[in-house]
């Protein structure tokens, strides 16, 4: 379907880290500390203007890298109502098409911050017109809501015939959450509460067995590795992937350089002794996951004008250079 690459999952707001985030007040002992002491800092500093340079520097440079399609997972606390529109207004006008959610979560607000990112998640499918953007419905992790945001976000998947796309198994501390809350793991949460519909988008799932694995994806669910980032957090590898061909290749923030993100994928495979054809499957994989968000066979504007991206690169750097200013002086 794509005329290039598929980054499965990511993060554009992340865009700004490497022009000079500073680092954590105290080095991060584990995966939840990672999460607290950086990347929940970081967005909650995001606003308007912050977003709109990120969007606009991580969709040019996806496209100078090949990327044809972005699936985009966005939070900004501070700033729910209309981020959507920010991303998908950069993604429109440079040409690259996205799937775009707000990954709801109780984390700083409970659930009235829960409630207003599933009602941005609503807004922004029902609204959009975009020719090259489709939404879906997001929460973070099942280990940041309760079980009553699953079941609402499960009734706005089907309310709206849409996917839902969520971090799950990234590491063992969404299996404990899950466990310590009556069920067998974050997955068997998300389906108890009905919160998988077909085609549904499940990050990581590093620490899924292979029984669950399987179990995705007789459920049509996708499941998304991000190497670079698994390696970057320590998460660990996950083997169990291998039990499914619905497995697609994300960056989970970093740049949106695919061949760099195969490229750790293989080597990472090939240390463990894994079969060489699962690199190539995954990297393919994102096609299939893109036609079934866009349909098949549709009619698609034409791809992105390479050159006028390239010519305004410097501009779009310019603008995230000084907005990355901003948003550290905030954190």
């Amino acid at each position: 379907m794509a005329a290039g690459f598929v980054n499965a999952h990511t993060h554009i707001y992340s865009a700004l880290a490497p022009l000079g985030m500073p680092p954590p007040r105290r080095t991060p002992a584990n995966f939840l500390e990672i999460l607290r002491e950086v990347w929940w800092r970081l967005d909650r500093a995001i606003d308007e203007r912050t977003l709109a340079a990120a969007a606009r520097l991580y969709a040019a440079e996806a496209l100078l890298h090949g990327t044809a399609v972005l699936v985009d997972h966005h939070e900004s606390p501070s700033f729910i109502d209309g981020s959507l529109d920010v991303i998908a207004d950069a993604c429109q006008a440079l040409g690259i098409r996205a799937v775009l959610c707000y990954g709801a979560t109780e984390r700083n607000g409970g659930r009235a911050e829960a409630a207003r990112g599933l009602a941005e998640c609503r807004r922004f499918i029902t609204s959009n017109h975009r020719p090259l953007v489709r939404g879906a419905v997001g929460l973070h992790a099942s280990f940041t809501v309760s079980d009553e945001t699953i079941r609402e976000a499960g009734e706005l998947c089907r309310e709206l015939s849409a996917v839902l796309h969520v971090h799950v198994a990234e590491d063992a501390a969404d299996v404990e959450d899950a466990r310590r809350r009556g069920y067998q793991g974050p997955l068997e949460r998300l389906e108890a509460l009905k919160a998988l519909p077909h085609g549904s988008i499940l990050a990581h799932g590093v620490r899924l067995s292979a029984r669950e694995v399987r179990h995705a994806a007789g459920l049509g669910c996708w499941i998304v590795q991000n190497p670079r980032s698994n390696r970057h957090n320590h998460v660990g590898y996950p083997p169990a992937l291998a039990e499914s061909t619905r497995v697609a290749l994300g960056t989970d923030g970093f740049v949106s350089d695919m061949a760099e993100e195969t490229a750790v994928l293989r080597a990472e495979a090939a240390a463990r002794g894994e079969d060489p054809g699962v690199v190539s499957r995954r990297a393919e994989a994102g096609n299939a996951l893109a036609a079934e968000c866009f349909g098949d066979g549709a009619l698609y504007p034409p791809p992105a004008d390479l050159e006028a991206v390239g010519g305004a690169m410097a501009d779009i750097r310019a603008k995230a250079r000084e907005a990355a200013a901003v948003l550290w002086g905030r954190m």
